[in-house]
C-alpha cells in the first residue's frame, strides 16, 4: 500500500456512495493507493419486503442468480437431450425443485455478501450500512436501519446507487406484483406467470422459467430488447416462443387485482392492446414487474449540493466521470449515456481511483462494450446493432456477412439446423473494419469475449478470413463466412 498522510480537514479522503460493484471497486483501489475510504450502502426494502446484503444488483438480484438459474434451466434441457446421447434415465419426467434450487443460489450470494465485507475489512476501507444523502458540497449524514443518524465529512464523493425496477402507474402493481428483486429469493415456486416488459431482463427471466416447465407469458409492449439489434432480438425471441414461452404484443397492463391469497396465490390481470384499445383478462400466479429500472439518485440529496440531474435521474459526467460538481464523481449504471453493465462499473470505479490518486491519465473506454443476454438461446454482441451501424456509417457503406449454424451438440438429438445465427459486420471505408459483431447460440458470452478483444485490436473481415477457426465449435463460423445479405445468398445449414 501507498502510504500518504491523512486529510485533516475531512474524516475520509473518499466516500463512496453505493456498495455495489463500481463502488467496491472504486473504494477498495483507493484504499490501496494509500486513502482514507468509507463506503455507506443501505438497501431499501421492496414493496414485498426483500432487501439484501453489500455487493449491489448485480451479486445479489441480478447477474450472478440470473445466470445460475439460466444454467439450472439449460441443464432441464440436456437430460432430456441426455436420452438422445444414450443414458438411460430411471423415469421420463425430470423435474426442478424451487425451494432447493433457491436455497442454494442464495446461499452462494451470502458467501459472496461475507466475501465483499472481508476484503473492505482487509483493505481498511470503512463500510457503513446506512442510507447516504448529501447535505453540503463535502459533508452527508448516513442514517441506518435503527434511525441513528451519523454525519461525514470527505475531500471527494463518488456516487454509486445504482437503480432499482420501476413500477407502473396502475392499480394493484406494488400491492401484488414482484420484480427481479424479488424472484430469486422466492420461498415458493412462482407456478402460473405472466412477466411485463421485453427487457433483457424480462426475457431472461420468462426464459429459465419456462425452462422449469411452468407456464409463462410474456407482454410487450413495443419492441423487443430495445436498443439491441433488432434482427437478433427478435431471433431471440421467436425461439423462447417454439421452446413453449407465451406473448401477449402490443399489448400494456392495466390493472392488477388478487382473486386469491396464498403462495402464491391468485392474481388477475386486465390489459390493453396498444392498437385497438381491447381489453383482455388473464389469470396468472405471479406477475412479474420487467418495464425498466430507474436511478436512485433523487432520494440523496443531490439537490443540495446543485449536482446536475436528467429527467430519467441520470447524472451527468465528463469524460473524467467527474459531475458538475468538481469534487463529485459518478460511475456506473447512475451516470449519464454509459452502458449499463457490472463490468464497467468495476473498470470506471478502479480506473476512477486510479487517476484521482494514482497518477493515472488512463480512463474508461465505454465504446465497444460487449455484452450477452442470457435468453434460453443466448445472444451476445459487441460494437453497433445494424440499426445503429446503418445510422452511423449509411447502408451503401456497410457490408454485412451472416450465417445461420448448427452445433454440432445439436445434431444428434435433431434440434433444428437453422435456428443458431451470427452476423459481422464491416465498414467498407474503412478495410472492411468490422464494427459489429452478433452470435445467437449456445456458450454466446463465451464465444464474444474473444472477439471483444480482437475488435479492441481493429479486427477486419480480412483478420477472420486469415484465422484458422478450432474444430468442431459454433464460433468457428465467424472464420468461415462468405454470404453477404446484400447477395441474398442462401445460408441454410446441412451438416458439418
Amino acid at each position: 500500500m501507498i502510504e500518504s498522510p491523512p486529510n485533516k480537514q475531512y474524516d475520509y479522503d473518499l466516500i463512496v456512495i453505493g456498495g455495489g460493484s463500481g463502488g467496491l471497486a472504486a473504494s477498495k483501489r483507493a484504499s490501496e493507493l494509500g486513502k482514507k475510504v468509507a463506503v455507506c450502502d443501505f438497501v431499501p426494502p421492496t414493496p414485498m419486503g426483500k432487501t439484501w446484503g453489500l455487493g449491489g444488483t448485480c451479486v445479489n438480484v441480478g447477474c450472478i442468480p440470473k445466470k445460475l438459474m439460466h444454467q439450472a434451466s439449460l441443464l432441464g434441457k440436456s437430460i432430456q437431450d441426455a436420452k438422445s446421447y444414450g443414458w438411460e434415465l430411471s423415469s421420463d419426467e425430470v423435474n426442478n425443485k424451487w425451494t432447493s434450487l433457491v436455497e442454494m443460489v442464495q446461499n452462494h450470494i451470502g458467501s459472496l455478501n461475507w466475501g465483499y465485507r472481508v476484503q473492505l475489512r482487509e483493505k481498511k476501507v470503512t463500510y457503513v450500512n446506512a442510507y447516504a444523502k448529501f447535505e453540503d458540497q463535502h459533508t452527508i449524514t448516513a442514517v441506518n436501519k435503527r434511525g441513528k443518524e451519523t454525519t461525514m465529512t470527505a475531500d471527494k464523493f463518488v456516487i454509486a446507487v445504482g437503480e432499482r425496477p420501476r413500477y407502473p402507474d396502475i392499480p394493484g402493481a406494488k400491492e401484488f406484483c414482484i420484480t427481479s428483486d424479488d424472484l430469486f429469493s422466492l420461498p415458493h415456486s412462482p407456478g402460473k406467470t405472466l412477466v411485463i416488459g421485453a427487457s433483457y431482463v424480462a426475457l431472461e427471466c420468462a426464459g429459465f422459467l419456462q425452462g422449469f416447465g411452468l407456464d409463462v407469458t410474456v407482454m410487450v409492449r413495443s419492441i423487443f430488447l430495445r436498443g439491441f439489434d433488432q434482427q437478433m432480438a427478435d431471433k431471440a425471441a421467436d425461439y423462447m416462443e417454439k421452446e413453449g414461452v407465451k406473448f401477449l404484443k402490443k399489448c400494456v397492463p392495466v390493472k392488477v387485482e388478487q382473486m386469491e391469497s396464498g403462495e402464491p396465490g391468485l392474481l388477475r390481470v386486465t390489459s390493453k392492446s396498444t392498437e385497438n384499445g381491447e381489453e383482455v383478462t388473464g389469470e396468472y400466479n405471479t406477475v412479474i414487474l420487467a418495464i425498466g429500472r430507474d436511478s436512485v439518485t433523487r432520494t440523496i440529496g443531490l439537490d443540495k449540493v446543485n449536482v446536475a440531474l436528467a429527467k430519467n435521474g441520470k447524472v451527468p459526467t465528463n469524460d473524467d466521470d467527474r459531475t458538475n460538481i468538481e469534487n463529485i464523481y459518478c460511475i456506473g449504471d447512475n451516470a449519464e449515456g454509459r452502458p449499463e453493465l457490472t463490468p464497467v462499473a468495476i473498470q470506471a470505479g478502479r480506473l476512477l481511483s486510479e487517476r484521482l490518486y494514482g497518477g493515472s491519465d488512463v480512463k474508461c473506454d465505454y465504446e465497444g462494450v460487449p455484452t450477452t443476454v442470457f435468453t434460453p438461446l443466448e445472444y451476445s454482441c459487441c460494437g453497433l446493432s445494424e440499426e445503429a451501424a446503418i445510422a452511423k456509417y449509411g447502408e451503401d457503406t456497410l457490408e454485412i456477412y451472416h450465417s445461420n449454424m448448427w452445433p454440432l451438440e445439436w445434431t444428434v438429438p435433431g434440434h433444428d439446423s437453422n435456428t443458431c445465427y451470427l452476423k459481422v459486420i464491416t465498414n467498407l471505408l474503412d478495410n472492411e473494419r468490422v464494427v459489429g459483431i452478433h452470435y445467437l447460440g449456445p456458450n454466446a458470452g463465451e464465444v464474444m469475449q474473444g472477439f471483444a478483444v480482437a475488435m479492441k485490436c481493429g479486427m477486419t473481415k480480412e483478420h477472420l478470413n486469415t484465422t484458422i477457426g478450432i474444430h468442431p465449435t459454433a464460433a468457428e463460423t465467424f472464420t468461415l463466412l462468405n454470404t453477404t445479405k446484400r447477395s441474398g445468398g442462401d445460408i441454410a445449414q446441412t451438416g458439418c
